[in-house]
């Protein structure tokens, strides 16, 4: 069964306008002055997963908590992980050191700042409301901490925005419904968005069918995780079933050839993350990752970081990792950059501006390298 088309395709037309022939020498390895100068969205991170130690343990004490480390070396040493699982359980205790509205806005503007050293102008962060809604904390707290510091960012560092609220897939839909009630008074305005992330094996698309429903008729956008430690039928069953415009991960649709076309036709976008991908071993090194692979089949493939601070590097590093491992080309590195800019959310004026830039730092390049 093929998928209805994604809100996304009509989207996908201004990549068309970013001439790539102004581009010198594109098949000469992308290095990281290039990489970083590139501008780029990033469509897949986690404010949780960008939690730092030394910021875990700034608020700790800030908090009064007592942390299950000694030391900043000794939190990084448990950064390893087996499977999605084994990083979940200390994802969620890190968590906990966050609890107040100065904590939230103090974890987005590190995040930020990363941002701006690495050439992102455009982000659409991902918080789960359930981690902390569980621990008392209430939605209001979370919310206008993160959205304080989005909206000093646009001012002060020219970073734009998107917020996307997930749900935890391990809870009930009833517990989604729940969430999503609580954030009545955010909806279209702060947040603009739903997901859905954490354990995908064992719990489907078909579980969050209702609520993803639900969240379609107040006029959110919808995102997924899917087809990273699942199949991919996931993929297929959240764009059939959930009517998703983007999916988060995917890397799995190379295991089906029609959905591979499919998307491709669809030009529907995926937010890969290839660094997370190698540390929670669904591929065992970069070199291996189908990324690249999937870029020259024709699919909307993006870069992001997911958790940076658990997986070990923000977007940048992600980029380099595909040039040092995979001898990335300056052409698939700023078609990867326009893909994560037509995949945002943005306002099409705004869109068309940040892609407007990348040709002229395209041209320029060009310019410089003559």
């Amino acid at each position: 069964k093929r998928f209805p088309k994604s809100r996304m395709v009509d989207l996908a037309r201004p990549v068309s306008a970013v001439s790539f022939d102004s581009l010198r020498s594109p098949e000469r390895v992308a290095d990281a002055e290039f990489l970083r100068g590139l501008p780029k969205a990033e469509l897949h991170l986690h404010l949780e997963g960008s939690l730092e130690p030394e910021l875990m343990f700034e608020l700790a004490e800030r908090n009064g908590l007592k942390l299950p480390y000694g030391s900043v070396e000794e939190v990084r040493a448990a950064y390893k992980f087996e499977d999605l699982q084994s990083f979940l359980d200390i994802y969620f205790k890190a968590a906990e050191c966050l609890q107040t509205e100065r904590d939230f806005y103090d974890l987005t503007w590190a995040y930020l700042l990363k941002c701006r050293e690495d050439g992102v102008v455009h982000t659409e962060p991902f918080f789960d409301p359930q981690t902390h809604l569980a621990r008392g904390i209430a939605m209001s707290v979370v919310v206008d901490g993160i959205r304080g510091a989005l909206d000093d960012a646009k001012r002060e560092l020219g970073i734009s925005s998107k917020l996307i609220m997930c749900f935890l897939r391990h809870l009930s839909e009833d517990d989604a419904f729940q969430t999503l009630a609580q954030a009545e008074p955010y909806l279209g305005s702060s947040i603009v968005g739903v997901g859905l992330d954490s354990s995908e094996l064992g719990h489907p698309p078909a579980k969050f069918e209702r609520v993803f429903e639900a969240a379609r008729l107040k006029g959110l956008r919808l995102v997924a995780h899917c087809g990273e430690e699942g199949p991919a039928q996931n993929i297929r069953d959240s764009l059939t079933l959930l009517h998703i415009d983007r999916i988060d991960h995917g890397v799995r649709c190379i295991d089906d050839p029609q959905l591979l076309v499919d998307l491709a036709e669809n030009r529907v976008p995926l937010t890969v993350c290839p660094l997370s991908n190698v540390a929670l071993k669904v591929f065992e090194t970069i070199a291996q990752h189908n990324i690249l692979a999937l870029l020259d089949k024709g699919l909307a493939v993006t870069v992001n970081s997911d958790d940076p601070a658990f997986f070990g590097g923000y977007v940048l590093r992600n980029f380099v990792a595909l040039a040092d491992s995979q001898q990335m080309t300056r052409d698939q590195a700023a078609r990867l950059a326009a893909n994560s800019l037509v995949a945002s959310f943005l306002e099409p004026a705004a869109r068309n501006k940040n892609l407007l830039d990348l040709q002229d730092y395209l041209a320029a390049t060009r310019a410089t390298d003559l």
